[in-house]
């Protein structure tokens, strides 16, 4: 029975962290109040504490979940200009709740208490590490640039985002691609 239930409050927690990674994202941090996120999760409030102490660590905790998806999507990237149309594209503009946190998110990180920004940044050198993976030349300014990189798509991401023309937004990340390109290029 004990294994029962343990399998079972992992999978609701599982749950808890898959929603609310999706409420963070679309609505924000600060929007995204704990009672949506569990009425959407099929819960009620009560059922929150018994799996996280605080929002601040289901904020953490998705953070953490969130930014190991994308590393690991990159560590499966072979090629610089695949990895760079994998994140900038207008799929990724047009979905927030399952886009990149970074994108959605780096406002609010900054007024997050130190161990969720702690908790990014650990996230954002493993990232960044696996996109320098695919720079030539030496590492630790492969890592530079990539941390550059991975800036500049974000700013263009949330750009493409911002406007309201959707041609603006093709043609700001097509001009994203090919700076995120020319950066890869300069460094080796």
């Amino acid at each position: 029975m004990q294994q029962f239930e343990k399998g079972n409050k992992e999978r609701t927690r599982r749950r808890i962290l898959e929603v609310a990674s999706q409420h963070l994202r679309s609505k924000g941090i600060a929007a995204s109040g704990l009672a949506g996120i569990m009425t959407d999760a099929g819960l009620t409030n009560g059922a929150f504490y018994a799996h996280f102490p605080s929002k601040d660590v289901l904020v953490r905790e998705t953070l953490v979940e969130t930014l190991a998806d994308r590393r690991d999507a990159m560590s499966r990237q072979q090629a610089l200009e695949a990895a760079i149309r994998d994140y900038l594209n207008l799929d990724h503009v047009t979905d927030c709740a399952n886009g990149c946190p970074s994108a959605a998110l780096l406002p609010e990180i900054a007024r997050q208490p130190v161990p969720t920004r702690q908790a990014y940044e650990d996230g954002l050198q493993s990232y960044t590490s696996e996109f320098a993976r695919l720079l030539s030349g030496d590492k630790k300014k492969a890592h530079a640039t990539a941390l550059n990189m991975f800036a500049l798509m974000v700013g263009t991401l949330q750009i493409a985002r911002a406007v309201v023309d959707r041609r603006l937004a093709e043609k700001t990340i097509e001009s994203g691609v090919r700076a995120t390109l020319a950066m890869a290029v300069n460094q080796a």
